[in-house]
């Protein structure tokens, strides 16, 4: 024992044998007059019990009116020892894991690291010193917060219920061993979301689908989900799993974790740290292991939302396809018969000299026309829809292909009320670009004019600038821009945010793939489509840009194209 023996003065001591820690452990409980908080580990209720000085103590502490609370680990081995105890104190709780005692009252402290009957294998702590009280005190208040009710553990531990739990930790080191033991525990499903490829391929390097292959071959009846974004690697070692209970969906990366579930009861989150790591305990950092319903549960809802996402997803990729497939051959059959239905009316119009008949003919001419422009429109949003644009680039003079698609207008009957104007500052202008492409584009907006303009006295207007890049567009490059203008009734408010949109018209004419198609045609040259309403008068402005390259250093790019 220390040279300090007296309890009347402040002070700090300790006791290195079984007889003296027995005394001051009595003496301590003779003492106190208000409270005692006591914390011991699982041998704390039998010793208590099982030594009558101890157990007659508590009980006249307790007659006296002293408030007893006590936190202790609850098992199955020690819980008869439990119940007896909790009849002394007045609360009693659980913590699992604690070792030792601390025992704290208003004025005094007692403790020790281990505690066993018979003997004293570490020296026991005295003190009535006020900070070392109110310290201890401290620490007891932390751990009655978040320690559990008795009456709920012994509901667990009776009724063979698993206690809640969530637990964090910053050690890599366990991931692993904590992930095989999960996966080895489970009886009916196995979920998994990883957040990148390089989680997969982590994961796979460090054995974890070595040792899927063997839970499967063990556990055949258990389904395995994987939500995974994918490569070939990983597309790779996906198929190693054919025929078996593994189902594999791939998604883009959704956030920094990756999750393991297991039969719908436990689960471990891993926080990425560093994707570009090699090794598991190097690329993350927080690890959240839970059997917690609620937890668990809302992990799986999420893995359910997204792989009910992958099956629509699948779907309409089949659905999309079908469609496109259908659409590409409505057009092309559509255009089959319309070329010689064109041939045969010029034909017998050129032959028929009576002027209604000739007027009859006119008319199938003119629909014949429109549904070969239809038929084609859906072939070219086809083409874009399926990524299967390609452009055949050649060096022409933008003013001969401007004025063939403004002729073809002005000798059409329906547009011969209409007035065209065509002006452009070099007429000698040459551009690098897809002939048939833009000529489509000219074509497009001046249609698109036609549609909004007056049939008496509609004036639409094309103009050629070549203009350089100014501060908001990429320096240093020559562009030239093509503006078409109208006097019609402008651009609809609701239709301007998504004019270049697909099906995007309010006109009663086309099916609203004229813009759409222009756009991606011109975005396709890396030029770019605008349109405005004309200020302070009626009518629209639509004009694209597309940059012009010098011959000398598009000689090659034409032969590759």
């Amino acid at each position: 024992m220390s040279n300090e023996t007296s309890h009347d003065n402040k002070n700090t001591l300790i006791v290195n044998n079984m007889e003296d820690a027995v005394s001051y452990g009595v003496r301590f409980l003779q003492n106190v007059k208000e409270k005692i908080d006591l914390l011991v580990d699982e041998n704390g209720p039998s010793l208590i019990m099982k030594f009558d000085a101890y157990k007659d103590n508590y009980n006249k502490a307790r007659s006296r009116g002293v408030k007893i609370r006590c936190v202790t680990e609850v098992t199955k081995e020690n819980i008869r020892h439990c119940k007896e105890f909790r009849k002394i104190v007045e609360e009693l709780r659980h913590l699992e894991g604690f070792r030792g005692s601390i025992v704290v009252s208003e004025s005094e402290f007692i403790g020790t690291t281990s505690w066993k009957e018979k003997q004293l294998s570490n020296p026991v702590i005295y003190s009535n010193e006020k900070e070392f009280v109110e310290q201890h005190q401290n620490i007891f208040d932390i751990i009655w917060k978040k320690s559990k009710p008795f009456t709920q553990r012994i509901t667990e531990i009776e009724e063979g219920v698993e206690p809640e739990v969530i637990e964090t930790t910053d050690r890599p080191l366990d991931t692993q061993t904590k992930v095989f033991e999960l996966l080895e525990s489970a009886n009916e499903e196995i979920l998994i979301i990883f957040s990148t490829s390089n989680a997969f391929r982590r994961q796979a390097r460090d054995g974890a689908v070595q040792k899927l292959k063997g839970i499967m071959r063990k556990k055949p009846w258990i389904v395995t989900k994987i939500l995974t974004p994918k490569d070939s690697e990983i597309e790779q070692i996906v198929a190693e799993f054919a025929n078996s209970n593994l189902d594999v969906r791939f998604i883009d990366a959704l956030s920094k974790v990756s999750i393991l579930m297991v039969d719908r009861k436990y689960s471990l989150v891993a926080e990425l740290k560093d994707d570009t790591k090699q090794t598991v305990t190097e690329a993350i950092g927080f690890l959240t292991y839970s059997n917690s319903a609620p937890t668990v549960l809302s992990y799986a809802a999420i893995f359910d939302s997204l792989w009910k996402q992958t099956e629509l997803y699948e779907q309409l990729q089949i659905h999309d396809k079908m469609q496109k497939e259908f659409i590409n051959t409505a057009a092309h059959e559509l255009r089959t018969p319309i070329q010689p239905i064109l041939g045969i009316t010029e034909l017998i119009k050129n032959e028929v000299k009576d002027g209604r008949h000739k007027e009859l003919l006119e008319v199938i001419s003119r629909n014949a026309h429109r549904l070969k422009a239809l038929s084609e429109d859906i072939l070219e949003a086809s083409k874009i829809e399926g990524n299967s644009l390609h452009l055949n680039k050649e060096h022409f003079k933008i003013r001969e292909t401007i004025l063939e698609v403004i002729n073809g207008y002005r000798s059409n009957t329906d547009t011969k009320n209409t007035r065209f104007e065509y002006t452009q500052d070099d007429d000698n202008l040459i551009v690098y670009a897809d002939k048939s492409g833009i000529s489509r584009v000219i074509s497009n907006l001046i249609d698109n004019s036609i549609k909004f303009t007056h049939k008496e006295g509609g004036i639409i207007s094309v103009f050629v600038e070549n203009r350089e890049t100014n501060k908001d567009d990429e320096e240093g490059k020559e562009t030239v821009v093509v503006s078409v203008k109208d006097n019609g009734t402008g651009i609809d408010k609701e239709i301007l945010p998504k004019l270049f949109g697909k099906f995007n018209t309010k006109s009663f004419q086309g099916m609203g793939l004229g813009l759409y198609i222009s756009k991606n045609l011109v975005d396709a040259h890396m030029g770019k489509i605008w349109a405005e309403n004309n200020r302070g008068m009626t009518g629209a402005t639509f004009s694209f840009r597309l940059p012009i390259k010098n011959l000398s250093e598009n000689s090659t790019e034409s032969h590759q194209d």
